[in-house]
């Protein structure tokens, strides 16, 4: 990596679309430097990247593997130079539905990528992160350290035919409360927050509403809300979410919704 690097680090999973590649674009400002992790890299973001100064990295990298991203990030962060940084954060974005199906339906392959992709990764790269920044703080580095996990409603409620995707994201939130407790014990503990960014216009959801009626009895509801133009465009929500994470109360309610007040 050639050096020095812009003082505040980004590391984004899952962002070559949707709400990632928002939050992307909108991390690409002087003084950044951010790093994406995604299954495909994203030739706009190069460009936007280059066109304003911004230093960008950009890995192709299948997350449900996950020990292989956990030991590249691990190497990665450790080539770093600390005292160059201001403050490091981990943004674990990426997530995965599966054919949507009551459990029976689904292929055990499809439900082990998305545990992988949705629990498992995030799991191992919080582990590297808080493990090599936690090596920076020993050190005397003094920057703020954040851990943001894009949880999801359905981590709250139950769906049925989407036992994968909430099981996922409830274990992301109790993960984090995990984590926010061990943190809580070290001097300069890092912060974490699950939080809920609302209902979006993104693929995701037009996954949602392509789904059989005869499997999927919620698939009314997605179909209305975006009938009735309930859902956030990926673009407002990401703007959403970069404001939570920049809240001076970050972290004092790590299962949090985007729409919780100030």
């Amino acid at each position: 990596m050639n050096l020095p690097t812009p003082p505040h680090l980004f590391v984004l999973t899952g962002a070559s679309r949707g709400m990632g590649l928002a939050m992307a674009r909108q991390l690409l400002r002087p003084g950044h430097t951010l790093l994406c992790i995604s299954r495909r890299t994203n030739d706009e973001l190069a460009s936007l990247a280059q066109a304003q100064g911004v230093h960008l990295e950009q890995w192709s990298q299948d997350l449900a593997h996950s020990q292989e991203a956990a030991e590249r990030l691990e190497r990665w962060l450790g080539s770093l130079h600390a005292s160059e940084l201001d403050s490091a954060t981990l943004i674990n974005n990426a997530g995965v539905i599966p054919h949507i199906s009551p459990l029976g339906g689904v292929a055990t392959n499809d439900l082990a990528n998305a545990l992988r992709v949705g629990l498992e990764s995030p799991l191992a790269l919080t582990s590297v992160f808080l493990r090599t920044t936690g090596r920076w703080v020993q050190q005397g580095w003094r920057g703020p350290r954040k851990v943001l996990n894009i949880s999801s409603g359905l981590g709250r409620r139950a769906m049925a035919s989407q036992a994968a995707y909430c099981t996922a994201k409830a274990g992301m939130d109790m993960y984090s409360q995990c984590v926010a407790l061990e943190e809580a014990q070290l001097p300069h503990g890092a912060r974490i927050v699950s939080l809920a960014p609302g209902v979006l216009d993104t693929d995701m959801q037009v996954q949602l509403r392509s789904g059989d009626p005869a499997a999927f009895p919620d698939l009314g509801n997605f179909v209305g809300m975006k009938e009735r133009g309930q859902l956030t465009s990926p673009e407002a929500a990401a703007a959403r979410v970069l404001a939570y994470l920049e809240r001076p109360d970050f972290g004092s309610k790590v299962v949090a919704d985007v729409r919780d007040p100030a």
